[in-house]
């Protein structure tokens, strides 16, 4: 038996699903400034670019995208589908997935943070709802909100659940910006109407819910795995001395609703309150955040396209490594020779190294035999899904084929994408080739 101990290696990886992710901009764009960022309006596209490097931030693999109702369906029954397929299109060429929320409606007097006006002709001008301390600009009580923004939500889910460069989407359904306050306020047939237009139509692409309250939080379970996000990661203070979101609401609320197991079953992605910046003006613990964020499993994080400090880069970088999966191939044994016609049979040892499993189902590992004369590849059967943070045995053959030529091959692994066929997923291992794949050593095929 020929035994391969890969070289472990410390790098941050640019990752399918994880990390840092660029917001309502993509790689290469040029940043937010200051401490402002923009939401819910079209993508105001920066054109062409050479340099898909970030300046000052992460390089990522997601783009996230937030748009309102309004610009969505600007008629009644008529969708701009062309907003969310130039996001996705641009994000693919930009090596990126697209996390997407529709959000309801935003705040403030800009009458692009309204619903669509078709919508506001049909409930009348009245456009504040405070409930709970909680702004809603219509009523979602009234029968028509649960029927024609779930009717988007249902379209939107025939056009593009599945979509291999949808990464997941926000299950937003009141609340300015789509944050969900006021949810515990929702009568039960209104709540479920909206949850409903999520979990029953997309049935591929990962969802995640804000984090509301018990009754929401329970319910969209009870339907299918959902993850959870939250829009104010890092909050020490900033609105009360008193009071803060990560020691008074976060910790509680995760325990309390119900959530803390979600991630084992979808993604964690979190949200930083106001930027970075701001958290290193007010001089808030850096490590804390990361490891309280670690802690609850983060998969991916929304940094607003907003300059991280410099100073804080090693602390990033810690974070990178692990958020979300990070693989490592400990030990791997096959034969020295195998007989075509036959199998070939493999040991793994893995570790996951992060804090999350690799969530999507069209990622697979494969095992490729390659020489000058040819190769073949051989998806495995391993769910990837269920790979979490610790150790992994993974033994399991290939059908070697009569076709093959005889000779010397490297056996290699990969984890490849079903839709393309290429190896995408980096391992934390030394060798990988220009093509995404590891050789592990060589086998004789007879």
């Amino acid at each position: 038996m020929v035994r391969i101990l890969p070289k472990e290696i410390d790098s941050v990886l640019d990752n399918p699903g994880i990390g840092f992710m660029t917001f309502q901009r993509f790689n290469g764009d040029s940043l937010n400034r200051g401490l402002t960022w923009t939401e819910g309006k079209p993508i105001e596209y920066q054109g062409e670019v050479r340099n898909l490097k970030n300046k000052d931030y992460p390089n990522t693999t997601i783009a996230y995208f937030r748009l309102y109702w309004r610009f969505l369906e600007p008629k009644q029954g008529k969708f701009n589908w062309a907003l969310i397929d130039a996001a996705l299109k641009t994000a693919h060429q930009r090596g990126q997935t697209l996390l997407l929320r529709i959000a309801p409606y935003g705040k403030g007097e800009d009458k692009g943070n309204d619903v669509p006006d078709w919508y506001r002709t049909m409930v009348g001008k009245k456009n504040e709802w405070f409930v709970d301390s909680a702004g809603w600009r219509v009523d979602p009580e009234d029968a028509r909100y649960a029927k024609y923004f779930g009717n988007m939500i249902t379209k939107l889910a025939r056009r593009y659940d599945g979509h291999p460069d949808l990464e997941a989407v926000d299950l937003s359904i009141v609340g300015f910006w789509g944050e969900g306050r006021g949810t515990v306020e929702l009568s039960k047939a209104t709540r479920e109407s909206l949850v409903d237009a999520y979990t029953d139509n997309f049935m591929e692409t990962p969802l995640i819910t804000l984090l509301t309250d018990r009754k929401t939080q329970q319910y969209t379970l009870s339907k299918r795995p959902v993850g959870w996000r939250i829009d104010c990661l890092g909050d020490l203070g900033g609105f009360d001395n008193n009071w803060s979101h990560m020691y008074d609401y976060y910790p509680q609320g995760i325990v309390s609703f119900g959530m803390q197991d979600a991630w084992r079953k979808a993604p964690i992605s979190l949200e930083v309150c106001w930027v970075m910046q701001k958290w290193k003006d007010e001089g808030w613990d850096i490590d804390y955040i990361i490891d309280q964020s670690l802690k609850w499993h983060i998969s991916s994080f929304n940094a607003k396209s907003s300059a991280i400090p410099s100073e804080w880069w090693p602390h990033v970088n810690r974070w990178l490594n692990k958020m979300g999966y990070r693989f490592v191939l400990k030990r791997m044994t096959y034969p020295k020779e195998v007989v075509r016609g036959q199998k070939m049979d493999f040991s793994s040892w893995w570790e996951n190294k992060g804090v999350a499993p690799l969530y999507k189902k069209q990622f697979s590992l494969a095992i490729r035999l390659k020489n000058e004369q040819g190769e073949i590849s051989r998806l495995t059967d391993a769910d990837l899904s269920t790979w979490l943070p610790g150790d992994i045995l993974y033994d399991k053959d290939i059908f070697i084929p009569y076709e093959i030529k005889t000779g010397r091959y490297s056996v290699e692994v990969g984890i490849v994408d079903r839709h393309t066929g290429q190896a995408k997923v980096h391992l934390a291992i030394a060798g990988r080739t220009i093509d995404g794949w590891y050789p592990m050593g060589k086998v004789d095929v007879l």
